[in-house]
This record gives C-alpha cells, structure tokens and sequence, in this order.
C-alpha cells in the first residue's frame, strides 16, 4: 500500500498512513474492533484538525472495514466525503458465511470498492451483488487482481486506476 499512497501523492491526492496499536507494540494479533476503530476516529480528528477541504477515509482490507465502521457508528468528525476501500475483506477465505458487511447499509457517504477478481476475501459476484445492495457505491474490478489487487503476473496496481481513484474523489 505504500506504493498506492505514493502514487496517490503524485496524482494531487494528499494520503495519510497511520499503524494500528498492535503495530506500534510489535503484536501479529489486531485488537478488539472498537480498540481499532478509536484509533482510527483519534487519528481522524487529528488529521482534520489540520485540514481544509474534502477528506476520504479508507484503506486496505481491514483498515477499510475499520474505516466503514467508524463510518457507519457516526465516529468520524466531520463526516468523509467517501470512503475508498482497496480489497475490502468480506468474508475470511473460504468462509462465505462469515459476512463482515452489516454496517454498510448505514453509511450514507458515497464509497468505492476496489477488489481483485482472484480476491478469496470475496468474489466478484459477492461484491457485485454487495454493490447493488448500497445505492452510494461504486465497484471497479481488478481482472486477475488478488487481496493486494496484484495480478497474477506481479503487476501492482496500476496508474490507470489509481487515475480512476482521483476522477472518483473530484
């Protein structure tokens, strides 16, 4: 994702990255949800202190779930222009069952979702039909795009669609 941040950063998009508590203490296990979620709506609050203009909140896999969460709890100040989410996890692997996607009939903000077809988080059907169900999202496909929307040839992700990122932010 820093390669996504970056490549953001040189198409005008100013990107903030922040690491979750377990990160800064060096632990493999995330904490508890509403533990993830303070931090996220702490780092928010910071961000904006300092910002004028729109803001987007989002982030990769379980940063984005987090991010939809404060989204949909009312934890965000002020509220996201939208959200973008880059390989959203619907369900654990092989778990579809398992659906991690209650909440986001609550948010109200226009969201993007950014999803690998080889993404075992969810498969292209499961987000299409996600997408029909949530009237202010958005889903661009990355053909042969797995969790990390990296294609099976190791491409990352391309310009041309972090370019559809920024037409999407204006």
């Amino acid at each position: 994702m820093r390669h996504v941040a970056s490549a953001l950063e040189s198409r005008g998009v100013c990107v903030v990255t922040f690491d979750f508590p377990y990160m800064v203490e060096g632990r493999k296990l995330p904490d508890k949800g509403p533990v993830l979620e303070e931090a996220f709506a702490r780092k928010w609050a910071e961000v904006a202190a300092s910002t004028t203009g729109p803001m987007y909140a989002g982030g990769k896999s379980m940063g984005g779930r987090i991010a939809s969460q404060v989204a949909a709890g009312g934890g965000f100040a002020p509220i996201p222009a939208g959200l973008v989410f880059f390989g959203y996890p619907l369900h654990p692997p092989s778990k579809p069952d398992m659906r991690r996607d209650r909440h986001l009939p609550d948010i109200t903000v226009p969201m993007l979702f950014i999803h690998g077809t080889k993404d075992p988080f969810g498969t292209r059907e499961e987000m299409r039909e996600l997408i029909d169900e949530l009237p202010t999202s958005t889903l661009t496909l990355v053909d042969g795009g797995d969790h990390s929307l990296v294609t099976g040839r190791g491409k990352p992700v391309s310009g041309d669609l972090l370019d559809g990122v920024r037409r999407w932010m204006r």
